[in-house]
């Protein structure tokens, strides 16, 4: 359809039609059951004739249920206008690949886009033509249940993952390929920074600070081309984000240029009302019509309250046509109005199962997300070994989906004992799994029979491998935390198991950093995070060492909960712990360290790599002139593995205090044994720019610091550079 009959379209609407498109409602609503209609109905206080206007509908499950609700949709509709069906397809939709933090671990941008792609497929096939993914916001604080849909902690690695999610979603061709889906970025904005770790609560921070740490993630993938964006639960600046006109308005449309669909997140603009800047629906239809909101996701304000304001002149009626036009002009992005159906047979609709390609992009995404964190003695891999028991409350477990998981079913899932078991047959390793302690219950709670079983099977094999961590509802919306250790039976296994077999290697499920004080004493500690559908055949790949592991933290591991929020790229301060640690009257606790104890960009490999000195192609560089960084990087071991090349800039005086150091680039590379490659960096202008006082953002000519290394933490000593000249 052209502009012109979107134009036209808009024109023959009621005023009563365009109020229903800004309106989401769930795929309830529309069941073909009355009684099952009748309770959300009510609830909300809906109309069964103004289910006809109603513009889009939320978390509906598979093509034969979208393709009826669509057919029954359009013959009620006046102008037949198609409906459009949104879901969260955070990390897969019946295929499920690892949580987004994970994919975020295995710092490769590919694996992000193959994850997406292949979620697009599936769930474009089920009839769905959004996905309320990715999540960009940056996180610090590992006490927050949603760090598990974020790539991390810093805004580069974030923007970089961000662009491929956009790109593996929608691909190149979003109106021709019926396999793609829209992306939705969200929360806008500033959500992943609530205090204290605590679900929707405030955020605090000031616009600089905002604009150079968390905004860069949304940028970039709103340059990626995303069709949607939501906005966040939270405050930004004292006024909630939903009706946050400077925010949508100024920044989003007007300093980015985003003319795609705006929605709030679910019930966020009636919130309004509770956040205490809106006394009532009115008000609060008001607030977030005027901050530029297109769509209010499952409330009423604007169905109940927009045509009333419209009619009394407090809110213009294009500012509705706008966002009509917008909603309009997506559905016809994704060729609805031609093929309201969009790639599903109604008469045949398919049913989505995991297949043999797309659980094979799983198992490899799966197996370049897990971290090696510790590996003393080169415990690992076990084909050392002639016995292994494998215990623990993960062992056996299908909870391996995480949080947030669609249509993924844990009954298809590979545990680790299942992967484990076929691994142990093609490397003639005697494997023997634990029958107690596998109940959900016992992540929290084991039994006597559970430890007694334990300790007979650690006494009597040479490694132990012990499967431990958290259920995924204990990470997620809604499941902060302000104890991240192991559960105490969890540890209190741990050190019955180690205490009759020192060669205890830890696996961990988990949706968080956690503080892994307690198991210090583990020879080797594998974190698999929630790895998916294929969880356990790519950890046993690991394990065994058939897959060399490759995974880097996109999020610190504190040394102790006390310290959170800790991450890598902190502000130097005026009394700064590196220059005296001994001093009393220095930034530093009493009771433990300033650092993590796994850094971002942290992680081990079955290999061995040696870092050469930095090479520079010169020492100054300007605004026409990068600076290129060329760096020799040797595997000296006997086994094929991929490195994580890390480039980090230190900018040392500036207009406002500085990170003490900042990713500016990363290369995965394979290296097989015993090889050396060069690894080149090219270091631009744009690349050191930040938000000055005035909020403007740009560079200084000056010195800066620049490091290469494996990781935030272990990097050459820095050498320094110069830009000469800034942009004009």
């Amino acid at each position: 359809m052209q502009h012109d009959a979107l134009i036209d379209l808009l024109d023959r609407m009621t005023l009563e039609e365009k109020v229903g498109q800004l309106v989401q409602l769930t795929g309830d609503f529309y069941s073909d059951r009355a009684d099952a209609r009748t309770g959300p109905m009510a609830q909300l206080g809906v109309k069964d004739s103004e289910l006809a206007n109603v513009g889009t509908v939320l978390g509906v499950s598979g093509a034969e249920e979208c393709a009826r609700i669509q057919r029954s949709y359009m013959a009620r509709n006046r102008l037949h206008i198609p409906t459009m069906f949104m879901a969260d397809i955070i990390h897969g939709y019946r295929t499920i690949f690892p949580i987004t933090l994970a994919i975020g671990a295995s710092w490769n941008t590919r694996a992000a886009e193959t994850a997406a792609e292949v979620s697009a497929r599936e769930a474009s096939a089920a009839g769905l033509s959004l996905t309320f993914s990715p999540m960009v916001d940056l996180v610090r604080d590992p006490r927050w249940g949603r760090v598990m849909e974020s790539t991390g902690e810093d805004p580069y690695l974030n923007a970089r993952m961000a662009e491929a999610f956009v790109h593996g979603y929608q691909g190149d061709d979003l109106l021709g390929d019926t396999s793609r889906v829209a992306a939705c970025v969200k929360h806008f904005a500033g959500y992943g920074a609530p205090v204290a770790g605590r679900e929707y609560n405030t955020v605090n921070m000031s616009e600089r600070q905002l604009r150079d740490m968390y905004l860069p993630g949304y940028r970039a993938a709103i340059a990626a081309g995303a069709k949607t964006v939501m906005t966040a639960f939270n405050t930004v600046d004292g006024i909630p984000a939903t009706g946050n006109r400077h925010l949508m308005r100024d920044i989003l449309r007007g300093e980015w240029g985003f003319d795609g669909v705006l929605i709030s997140d679910f019930n966020a603009v009636r919130e309004l009302e509770a956040h205490g800047v809106a006394a009532d629906d009115r008000q609060a239809a008001d607030l977030a019509m005027h901050a530029g909101v297109d769509i209010e996701m499952m409330s009423i304000c604007y169905m109940r309250e927009l045509p009333g304001l419209i009619r009394e002149g407090r809110v213009d009626a294009s500012l509705v046509d706008e966002a009509v036009l917008r909603i309009l002009t997506l559905k016809n992005d994704l060729g609805l109005f031609e093929h309201p159906f969009r790639g599903v047979d109604p008469e045949a609709p398919t049913v989505v199962r995991p297949d043999a390609t797309s659980r094979a992009a799983a198992r490899r995404v799966a197996a370049q997300s897990a971290v090696l964190l510790a590996n003393h003695g080169s415990v690992l891999p076990l084909r050392s070994f002639t016995t292994v028991a494998l215990l623990g409350p993960v062992a056996r477990s299908h909870d391996v989906l995480g949080s947030w998981s669609a249509q993924g079913v844990p009954a298809e899932a590979v545990s680790l004992a299942d992967g484990l078991q076929e691994a142990a047959r093609r490397h003639d390793i005697d494997l023997e799994v634990a029958r107690y302690g596998q109940k959900p219950e016992d992540y929290t709670k084991l039994d006597d029979a559970t430890f007694q079983e334990a300790v007979a099977l650690a006494r009597r094999a040479d490694v132990v491998v012990l499967a431990l961590g958290e259920p995924s509802a204990m990470s997620g919306e809604a499941s902060s935390r302000t104890d991240i250790r192991l559960p105490q039976a969890q540890v209190e296994l741990f050190d019955a198991v180690r205490a009759v077999n020192p060669h205890v290697v830890v696996v961990l499920s988990n949706g968080r950093p956690l503080d892994l004080g307690q198991i210090d004493g583990a020879q080797a500690i594998l974190e698999s995070w929630f790895l998916g559908t294929e969880s356990g055949a790519a950890l046993a790949d690991i394990l065994c060492g058939d897959t060399n592991p490759s995974g880097r933290l996109s999020m610190s591991f504190p040394e102790s909960v006390g310290q959170v929020p800790v991450y890598y790229n902190g502000d130097t301060t005026g009394r700064p712990y590196e220059v005296a640690p001994q001093e009393k009257y220095v930034s530093k606790y009493l009771d433990a360290g300033n650092y993590a104890r796994y850094p971002f960009g942290f992680g081990l490999s079955y290999s061995h790599f040696v870092y050469g000195e930095p090479e520079l192609t010169s020492t100054t560089f300007d605004a026409e002139h990068p600076l290129e960084i060329a760096v020799d990087v040797t595997n000296d071991s006997d086994a094929d593995g991929v490195d994580v090349v890390q480039l980090y800039v230190r900018d040392p005086v500036a207009a406002v205090v500085r990170p003490v150091r900042e990713l500016k680039g990363f290369h995965r590379v394979a290296i097989a044994a015993h090889e050396t490659v060069t690894v080149r960096f090219t270091l631009c202008e744009r690349d050191v720019r930040y938000v000055h006082p005035d909020l403007a953002e740009r560079s200084d000519p000056g010195d800066f610091l620049v490091s290469v290394g494996p990781n935030s933490r272990d990097l050459n000593s820095p050498m320094t550079v110069r830009l000469t000249e800034t942009a004009a």
